[in-house]
């Protein structure tokens, strides 16, 4: 079991930045890839990025390359994203997931929610215009 919070959602203006972060604890981190997701309001949820159990590789949503970032701090069990030139089409709740791949490839990842095991409650962030 691997409880996951998030935090560092808010309100930003367009151009702006936020870096949203996930604590993961139970199980052993390392067993996992992290994935970051969104939602907006009547729309589907949706990927963003996902990172290996390593570390090392890394996936982006075309729609966010090049200006969100995913990254780990095993030491400290938690996961981060950080959004750089924000725009109000990114406003949507965040969350953070686990997919055990304890059996898999330490360089794998997903980008399918359904493959993720583990979710946190989501963080709101709001970008105006």
């Amino acid at each position: 079991q691997v409880q996951l919070v998030e935090s560092g959602g808010g309100l930003v203006q367009a151009g702006g930045s936020l870096r949203l972060s996930c604590a993961a604890s139970g199980r052993t981190f390392s067993s996992y890839a992290m994935g970051w997701f969104r939602q907006a309001p009547g729309k589907e949820r949706e990927f963003v990025a996902a990172i290996s159990r390593s570390g090392s590789n890394t996936y982006y949503a075309d729609s966010v390359k090049g200006r969100f970032s995913i990254s780990k701090d095993s030491a400290k069990n938690t996961v981060y994203l950080q959004m750089d030139s924000l725009n109000p089409e990114d406003t949507a709740v965040y969350y953070c997931a686990a997919d055990d791949r304890r059996y898999s490839s330490r360089y794998s990842y997903s980008i399918s929610g359904n493959d993720y095991d583990y979710w946190g409650q989501g963080t709101q962030v709001t970008v105006s215009s």
